[in-house]
């Protein structure tokens, strides 16, 4: 098939279905949200039947909408008993011999169509009358039958698309049927060079192969091209957004030998591992260079990625510049501020008393801040003073202004979209800051093709010499004794000189009501004597911090947001607060943290957990990142399967960080856990590689949930795609669609891909002023 594109002609898929289909358009608008072509031809089929070898009967779900083929055996009229007219009963059978019943209250019309021996195809609910299977006032269509409506019926496989109220499907195959019959040709974003190298059908073709496929050969086919017009479209986008962000000049940063960076290394009490070396040169290089660095730098929980980001801070402060660390959270934000001061010393005490000469200074800005602590620190950012400076997103607004901003730094990537980055490095007056992005969260190479593909990415695979192992078990949150020995483990591992987290996954109120009995820590009714915590009254979800479901892309799995109204989940109030009465704990120093304290209390209780004042924080997953307490041995996750697996590694990484040897137990919520997320949590227990269960995680995650805002900046557009079984695809079409941009960077030869990304770009934008 060939795309014959009139000239100067609209983009087909624009056109309103109301003037193809009618009143089946209303329908569509209203239960779907399709309104134009373009939008009926993506609403693909969810499977197929093949008359030849139907679905058998017996298996039919009761009660759903179903898409049936088989043969009429029998068609009887019956006069009805207690009011006037006559029924049609048609037994329809399939190939194993089993019946199911088509019935009529109506018969006209019917009667001559359902005649014994006819092939028929029939949708609607599964009903059982009398222990028969019972479809009532079917739609159908007569697979030989030469009439207008069902004619795409007569020959290959059968799409079934998902039940839609109001709509049979035999009218929505049959307003496909009037769509494709009225395309003569589409605008197709992959390049003709790009198909024949490929083996590809055109646009067109390939709906036509989707929504009519005369074998499984087909429609596979069809899809695939689909798929990989999503890969190739994304890659393009990124490319052009390389091209896009190096096309303005940053200031080349040197290294200043005998500058901050040699006087930090000096300082740092171990040597850099091999694999620190590597990455740190690979940054200055970039660093060197007037077009600016897009760099992603992930390596495992405590692999020393802000000690390298701190050097190259250094090395910008130490060439005239300044560098900002964006971080996502108050507390995160307020633990790089105060480790970079504790690492630094007399470097960041520039000008000041016993300060080093030639030093400089490291700024805090939160939103939360004292007026006159915000205004001096302001004030450090514009003048210069400060060389770094280290904030969460307070740092985008308009009020702050740096002197000469060379590099900004974006921990844990996943909780900043692309227009908080874009706005920082605006900020960057005459050119374009380097930009390094940092993450914990290992990243499969699908994913950092299709979310970071516009960067370059450093990995830290080992560890830093001295780092202790960790240790992690799944405890049954139904099992009396182990929930026992669990809390009793909190109390042992104090008084061997550690500490302890133990997270929930939400705030509570502090006048939520106790729990069944002060001493009693488990799930279910009250236990005899210090054995488990018993789940809270409250409703689940209640006062949830910014911690389970909030993360997306590598960050917290769409398990996370499992909670439902009937869950019944801990809160860090009540936990707390039976940790003070349990026989076992009462003694401990216990405090809480969460979202909702003020940023003075928050950084008051880290800085006292941090200096071994307190033995247990109860906390929700606000120490899920970048909390570093070396003294901290232990933790204890509640409702652990209300995690994801990303999430639970991510916490996990807060212990085993000194010279002890870690803990993790994950508490489950007892009876009622599915087998599935059992396994998630013993897959998470069973390693501490990070990659390996980045493999896992994007195995049992939509691609919404990889590719979510927070990401791309607007909607993931993946309908298809799948990351965790499409490599092989997706490194083909970033090949081609980086190669294809590269040699036309304005894509004057290929107005069809510029037109796809402009429309792209409308929809995100669209996407951004709704949200």
């Amino acid at each position: 098939m060939v795309d014959l594109q009139p000239a100067g002609e609209a983009d087909p898929r624009d056109r309103p279905l109301k003037q193809l289909v009618g009143k089946t358009a209303d329908v569509l608008k209203r239960t779907r949200g399709l309104s134009t072509v373009g939008d009926l031809l993506d609403w693909l089929p969810r499977t197929y039947l093949d008359p030849a070898r139907p679905e058998a009967f017996a298996g039919l779900p009761h009660g759903e909408d179903v898409v049936i083929v088989g043969t009429v055996r029998s068609a009887r009229t019956h006069q009805m008993r207690n009011r006037r007219g006559r029924r049609l009963v048609v037994d329809v059978e399939d190939d194993t011999g089993a019946t199911l019943q088509l019935t009529f209250f109506k018969p006209y019309g019917h009667e001559d169509r359902l005649r014994p021996g006819v092939r028929v195809v029939c949708s609607g609910q599964i009903g059982d009358y009398r222990g028969t299977l019972q479809l009532t006032h079917p739609d159908y269509a007569p697979i030989r039958d030469e009439g207008d409506s069902g004619k795409w019926l007569l020959g290959g496989l059968v799409p079934v698309y998902t039940a839609t109220k109001g709509l049979s499907p035999i009218v929505h195959g049959d307003s496909l049927d009037i769509v494709l019959h009225a395309l003569t040709w589409l605008p197709d974003p992959v390049p003709a060079h790009v198909r024949d190298q490929v083996g590809l059908p055109g646009l067109l073709e390939a709906y036509q192969l989707v929504h009519r496929p005369e074998s499984e050969a087909d429609h596979r086919r069809g899809r695939w091209r689909l798929k990989f017009q999503e890969a190739f479209v994304v890659q393009a986008q990124l490319a052009r957004a390389r091209r896009s962000a190096d096309a303005v000049p940053a200031t080349p940063r040197a290294p200043h030998p005998g500058g901050l960076v040699d006087a930090l290394r000096e300082r740092l009490p171990y040597t850099l591992t091999a694999g620190q070396e590597e990455v740190l040169a690979d940054v200055l290089a970039d660093l060197g260079h007037s077009s600016p660095m897009h760099r992603l730098l992930q390596g495992e929980v405590g692999s020393g990625k802000t000690v390298l980001a701190l050097l190259a801070m250094l090395t910008v402060v130490d060439s005239g510049g300044q560098a900002a660390l964006l971080a996502p959270t108050e507390v995160l934000a307020a633990q790089h501020h105060r480790s970079m001061l504790e690492l630094l010393g007399p470097i960041a005490e520039g000008g000041m008393l016993g300060g080093m000469e030639g030093g400089t200074r490291v700024a805090l800005l939160t939103g939360s801040q004292g007026a006159a602590e915000r205004k001096a620190n302001l004030l450090a950012a514009a003048s210069g003073e400060a060389g770094i400076v280290v904030g969460t997103h307070a740092l985008i607004q308009d009020k702050v202004s740096f002197a000469e901003l060379g590099l900004v730094v974006v921990d844990e990537q996943h909780r900043f979209g692309v227009e908080q980055r874009d706005a920082l490095r605006a900020k960057a007056d005459g050119g374009a800051p380097h930009v390094l992005v940092m993450t914990a969260t290992p990243i499969p190479r699908t994913v950092a093709m299709t979310v970071y593909g516009d960067m370059t990415t450093s990995t830290l695979r080992e560890l830093p010499r001295g780092r202790q192992p960790i240790t992690s078990h799944v405890v049954p949150g139904d099992a009396p004794a182990w929930v026992e020995r669990t809390w009793r483990r909190v109390a042992e591992e104090v008084q061997a000189g550690g500490q302890v987290y133990v997270v929930c996954p939400r705030i509570g109120e502090p006048d939520d009501p106790d729990l069944p009995a002060a001493h009693d820590l488990g799930p279910g009714a009250p236990i005899a004597a210090a054995s488990a915590l018993p789940a809270p009254a409250a409703a689940a979800g209640a006062g949830t911090d910014a911690g389970v479901g909030s993360s997306t892309a590598a960050g917290a799995s769409a398990a996370s947001t499992d909670v439902g109204s009937d869950a019944q989940l801990h809160g860090v109030h009540q936990v707390a607060r039976s940790l003070r009465s349990l026989a076992v704990t009462r003694d401990l120093v216990i405090a809480e943290l969460h979202g909702r304290m003020v940023a003075e209390d928050k950084d008051g209780i880290m800085r006292a957990f941090g200096e071994g004042r307190i033995d247990v924080l109860v906390s929700t997953t606000v120490i899920e990142v970048g909390v570093d307490v070396p003294n901290a041995t232990m933790m204890i996750v509640l409702d652990a399967d209300r995690f994801g697996i990303s999430q639970l590694h991510q916490l996990r990484g807060r212990v085993g960080r000194g010279g002890k040897p870690g803990l993790c137990l994950l508490v489950t919520q007892g009876e009622g856990v599915d087998p599935a997320t059992l396994q998630r949590l013993q897959a998470v227990a069973a390693t501490t590689d990070g990659f390996e269960l980045a493999r896992l995680d994007l195995e049992t995650r939509r691609e919404g949930d990889v590719l979510g805002a927070s990401q791309s900046g607007g909607r993931s557009g993946l309908r298809l795609l799948r990351l965790a079984r499409d490599e092989e695809l997706i490194v083909q079409a970033h090949d081609l669609a980086w190669a294809t941009v590269g040699a036309d960077p304005e894509l004057e030869r290929h107005p069809d891909l510029a037109a796809e990304l402009q429309r792209l770009d409308e929809e995100r934008a669209a996407f951004l002023e709704r949200g």
